[in-house]
This record gives structure tokens, sequence and C-alpha cells, in this order.
């Protein structure tokens, strides 16, 4: 849902850089320890799969063990020969091994744990320091980087209940508290079967600010970690394939289907309106959403957005759309170099799809689109203009692109207790990074984790789209709401939007709707950051929203 897709993004805001110590010896191995089922997981970065890890958990009487090996790329850049973390039967950490190279430079760490004590020894460059740190009885081992480490967090989360804080310790860095604000029962489709999962919202009180988070588990092991403020996803690898998706709710009227696109399927699912007298020839609307590794649901926060717009517009008489972006969930396709105008040729392919139904009355069919999803609507809508009836920009941007990266860095800027000189280096490089991306010209001098991690074809796209030349091209009349607690996509965007569409020489009509008190994510929220979003208690979709759109199609 966010744009900014952090180049440098690390798991608890900027990486820790590891200066010292010695390898330790081998944990002792435990002759009666079980071994439970190896996991493979693939991790994901701003949307782009960077690398995975191979993850077992060992348990016995004496206590458990979690090992793994992996290997990163851009802008992580991790080569994991060997990790392990000890634990008592009760949780109490024991040992902590890391045998790594980072950035090109082997990397030891080595922690030993006393009841409130972390002693470290970290070697790295032919360097070697020590270092000790406070922490509490039981606290977590979470080194930045180590994904595999969540399977202690997923055990522990598997025995508590909402409103609990658990300790965790960012080896060799600091402890930090990781309250538990909501916890989800939902069901997730793969090869094997339907999977029974629990999700957990959750703060990290990190330093740099509080950081919202999400760990979905199966039994007492990790299926899913998202951390939506750095762009990162965690997926256990069976439930990572096309074959697979949560399915965390459902509209009584809800039919899943499968759309032709270009050279691929993308998975969908369609909700009817309730089953009374009348047309049998329904207006349709198809649902698009935002950046990311978004699927039909956009689920964000344990919000099912498009879920519960989808059942309030069948409600009002709509058949709706909505779908697994390419490459994510159960859609084919690749999304390594899909841009904005890609996923806006998936949404002509749908609308060719719908036209064919015997249900949909083809002389109307809407696009509503969310956050980016709305510059992916106008993009579509302007190459199609007989087939698409009007559209609908919800918490859409309404200046270039560019300028929204800018815009949305300033802000979090704002929340950090920084110097103004720093806020403008860390400004000019975004600017020296962005003018790269376009050019394709001016890296020189800029780390080169950077460009691998930027210097793609969506953000190029992003970048350079610009909504007032594509908006002149749209003929059709448009909708536009915004949430005015919006800190993702601020409320002027909307009337810059509508300024556009009535600049234009048509004579349609273009609406606009303020809501007081909604966030990007279209729930009542008190400050809108994205800060707030694990501690929303009203997961509601504004009902306002879809009452809207519905009038205004009617019309």
């Amino acid at each position: 849902m966010r744009y900014i897709r952090n180049c440098t993004a690390a798991l608890l805001g900027a990486a820790v850089t590891l200066t010292a110590l010695a390898a330790s010896p081998a944990f002792a191995q435990d002759a009666s320890a079980k071994k439970e089922p190896a996991a493979e997981f693939l991790v994901f970065f701003g949307g782009k799969q960077v690398g995975r890890e191979q993850v077992t958990v060992s348990r016995s009487g004496v206590g458990w063990i979690i090992a793994g090996t992996g290997k990163l790329g851009a802008p992580v850049d991790i080569t994991t020969n060997q990790f392990e973390a000890k634990y008592s039967a009760d949780w109490q950490p024991l040992e902590l091994r890391i045998d790594a190279v980072m950035g090109g430079k082997p990397l030891r760490l080595s922690t030993s744990f006393g009841l409130t004590t972390a002693v470290n020894e970290i070697t790295q460059g032919g360097t070697t320091n020590s270092k000790t740190d406070q922490v509490s009885a039981r606290s977590l081992i979470l080194p930045n980087n180590f994904f595999g480490a969540y399977e202690a967090l997923a055990a522990r989360l598997a025995t508590v209940k909402e409103g609990a804080d658990l300790p965790a310790y960012i080896a060799p860095s600091a402890e930090v508290r990781i309250a538990v604000k909501s916890i989800t029962d939902e069901q997730a489709k793969s090869p094997s079967g339907t999977l029974a999962l629990r999700r957990f919202e959750v703060i990290i009180q990190n330093p740099g600010g509080p950081l919202p988070a999400s760990v979905t588990i199966h039994g007492s092991r990790l299926a899913r970690l998202e951390i939506p403020g750095a762009g990162l996803s965690v997926l256990r690898a069976d439930l990572a394939t096309v074959s697979s998706r949560p399915e965390i709710s459902r509209n009584p009227t809800d039919t899943d289907v499968t759309i032709p696109a270009l050279g691929f399927n993308l998975a969908g699912t369609i909700t009817t309106p309730p089953q009374v007298a009348g047309p049998l020839r329904h207006p349709a609307i198809i649902l698009i959403a935002g950046s990311g590794r978004v699927d039909r649901d956009a689920r964000v926060a344990g919000i099912p957005i498009f879920t519960q717009l989808a059942g309030g517009l069948a409600d009002r008489g709509y058949l709706v759309l909505r779908y697994d972006k390419r490459g994510v969930g159960q859609s084919g396709g690749r999304d390594e170099s899909a841009t904005i105008q890609d996923y806006a040729d998936d949404v002509l392919s749908a609308v060719k799809w719908l036209r064919k139904r015997d249900d949909v009355d083809g002389q109307r069919i809407a696009l509503a689109g969310h956050s980016e999803g709305g510059a992916v609507a106008m993009i579509a809508a302007s190459k199609e203009s007989d087939d698409i009836d009007a559209i609908v920009l919800v918490a859409a941007p309404g200046t270039r692109g560019a300028e929204l990266i800018l815009e949305q860095q300033r802000h979090g800027l704002e929340a950090l207790e920084v110097s103004e000189a720093e806020r403008k280096a860390k400004t000019d490089i975004q600017e020296r990074i962005q003018t790269a991306v376009i050019s394709g010209v001016g890296w020189e001098g800029l780390p080169p984790e950077y460009r691998k991690a930027a210097d793609t074809p969506w953000f190029r796209s992003l970048l350079q789209y610009d909504p007032a030349s594509v908006m002149n091209r749209v003929e059709q009349p448009v909708l536009i709401v915004q949430g005015d607690l919006d800190k993702q996509v601020f409320p002027h965007h909307a009337d810059k939007l509508a300024a556009l569409a009535r600049a234009r020489d048509r004579n349609v009509p273009v609406d606009v709707l303020h809501l007081p008190g909604v966030n990007h994510l279209l729930v009542p929220a008190t400050t809108g950051e994205v800060g707030e979003y694990a501690t929303l208690t009203d997961k509601k979709v504004a009902p306002q929203i879809a009452t809207k759109i519905a009038e205004f199609l009617k019309r």
C-alpha cells in the first residue's frame, strides 16, 4: 500500500554495523533433541524477492535450538553460513552464534546470556570487540536480518493473549519491547490443503519510533512476517507459491474466479449482489490495489480493505471483482519487471473478461483504484474509453510520483529526532537516487546497494508518472475519495486531482468526497500515521465510501 520502498531498509530501522568479536564454541548437541520439519522462507524487500533462508527448530527436555542458513541480496547483502540460537526449555536465552559474510566481509557474532545480561563478541574485518548489555529475563534473540530467529517469537506468541508485552534483544544492539495489539484467526489454502493460521498484529517499540508488524503462525511455527514500514515480507515457501493465499474473511456471495491476462492468469474473487429480485445483468466495479505485493483482499494491519469494500458495494447492487496482483497470491506472471503501465494492462484484461459474463452489464463497468491503484486506474481508463464507464480514485496521488516520494520522505524525517542538516542530507540523497533512476546516469558516489534496490522498472515508472498528463486523456466521469487523516497520500492530492479532472474539456461529472477522521486504510483513526495502524480498534472501512461510490455511478 505504501509508495516508499526503502532502498536501505533494515529490520528495525537503520542497519546495525556489527563491529566486534571472536567466535564462541559450537552449541553442545543433545542426543534427545527432536528436530521439527525444516522450513524454507522467501524474503522480500519492497515487493522484490532478495533471497531465502532454510531454518530448523529442535526441541528437547533441555531446551530449544533454532538453526539456519541463507543468502540475501541487496539491500541486505548477507550470506549466512551458520545461525544458531539456543534457549532453555522455558525460553530463557542461552547462546547466539552467527557466522556470515556481510557486504563481502566475514562476520562472526557470539553472544552468551546470563539471567539479565548479554555478553557479545563481534569479529568483523579482522577486528574483534566486546559489548555487554542489560536484558530482561526470557528476552527473545532477534538480530537484524536473520529471520529464522523469528521462530522463537512465533513459539512465544502461540502461548500469549492480546495485550501481552514481550522483550526482544536485537543482538548486539539493544533490547526493545514487542506489544501484541490484536490476534486474528485466518486460513490459507495451499497445495497440502487448508491451513489454520493465527495472525498477531504487534508494535515493535523501536528507538526510532514504534514500528507496526504482523506475525502469522501455523501451530507454533512461523508462517509469515510483515513489516510494512520497512517494505519487508518473509513468507514460508509453501505459502508463497501461486497456489497459496491467506483467507481471513469472505463475503456471503464471494466466488473465486480465474481471469486470462497477457500470457498468464489472474486469480480473483467476484462478489455478487444478494439474491433478490432485480436485473440479471449487474453494473460492475473492479477494485485495483496499491503498491507492493498486495493480494485481492488488500489487507493491511489486519484490515481486509477490499473484502469489506466489495461487500458494501455488492449490497448496493454492484458486482465487484478484486484480484491478486500479478506474481502475488494465486496469480501468475512475474512482478520483477512490471511497471504501473503493465498493471494497467492487467486491469484491461479484467475488463475484457467481465464484459463477456452473462451477469455483467458490459456498458456499466467502473474502476476503483486505491493509492497507487488510482494511478493504474487512470492509465487503464485513458487507454480504453469505450469499455470503462467511470473511475473512482481513492487516496490516489495528484502529483508526479517523484514529488510524492520526496513528500513522504520529508514527512517521515519530521518524526525523527535528527538535525535539519541531516534531514537535508537524506533528502539530497533521495533526489540523487531518483534522478539517476529516471536518467540512467549519476550513480557515481552512491553505494551500489542503492542502485540494486531502486533501479527497477516499477520504481522508474512510478517516478515518471504524471497525473496531469494522464488525466488529460481520461474521458470518463471521475469520483475522488480521500481520508483527511491520510499520512501516506495527503489530502491535498484529492484537490489536485479534482482540479485536473475539471480542467478537461469534457462535460462529465467530477465529485470529491473528503472523509474527516479517516486514514489511508479507509478506517477511522486518531493520527493517521503508519505507526498507528496496528493499534486501531475500529477495523471497519468507512461505510460512506461504498454509499458515495454507488450514488455517483448510478447518476
